[in-house]
């Protein structure tokens, strides 16, 4: 797949001038707001990234939020691999996507339950949060959707090093947070 059409996806749980900086030089990209705590300073950096995306024409996605997709408008949801809930998406609009995050088969299939459209398969690449033999690589990564019928967006410790590799997979688009933060 040519790397200028990849889908980028952006997990966001505070923002400042080098994010802005940085998701401006970005195309074809939209943001999850990566933050589900209720407190008040959680709800202000939810309100100015939302803001941003907002003025920018910037999609955003809320966490397994569906009262705060409406509220904010939001463009879509992404449902993390621990929710295995049902989804009853009512009152959501015209193209309002869920997405949602696997780690196994079985996952899939909760996923496909809760009419995901689209599916982060993590992790592709070591990180801090995973053990060595959880890591996929992408000749595990390709194996592992090969029977799927969903796009496919890879997840998991993408760096600068390393985002050659991705364009090797089946993959949709690519998720990451930390590259974000520190990309130049």
């Amino acid at each position: 797949m040519n790397k200028s059409l990849y889908k980028h996806y952006v997990f966001l749980d505070e923002i400042n001038d080098l994010i802005k900086e940085n998701l401006i030089k970005l195309k074809n990209v939209s943001i999850i707001i990566n933050d589900n705590q209720n407190d008040k300073r959680s709800l202000e950096v939810e309100k100015s990234i939302i803001e941003f995306a907002k003025k920018r024409k910037i999609s955003f996605l809320l966490k397994n939020n569906f009262q705060k997709c409406i509220k904010y408008r939001a463009n879509g949801i992404y449902i993390d691999s621990k929710n295995k809930k049902n989804v009853k998406p009512i009152g959501l609009y015209k193209n309002f996507k869920i997405l949602g995050s696997v780690h196994s088969q079985l996952e899939f299939y909760f996923k496909n339950q809760q009419r995901c459209e689209q599916v982060f398969l993590s992790p592709i690449f070591k990180n801090i949060k995973y053990l060595d033999s959880q890591i996929l690589k992408p000749i595990k990564f390709n194996l592992m959707c090969l029977e799927w019928k969903k796009k496919i967006i890879a997840l998991g410790g993408i760096n600068s090093k390393n985002i050659k590799k991705i364009y090797l997979t089946k993959s949709y688009g690519i998720g990451f947070m930390s590259w974000i933060k520190q990309q130049a």
